[in-house]
């Protein structure tokens, strides 16, 4: 393999760590706000049956 293949093989190696490690945040973040909206439903639901 030519020099300038392994750094092209290198480069998108890491573009991808680097964006799959960006989507980890996001489905991080969009956990945290689904479990947040849950409380809310509850604690809205818990409001209404007393």
């Amino acid at each position: 393999m030519s020099t300038s293949a392994r750094l092209a093989s290198m480069a998108a190696l890491l573009v991808a760590a680097v964006a799959l490690s960006a989507c980890e945040n996001t489905i991080r973040g969009a956990g945290q706000d689904v479990k947040e909206t849950a409380n809310a439903v509850e604690g809205a639901a818990q409001t209404v049956a007393q």
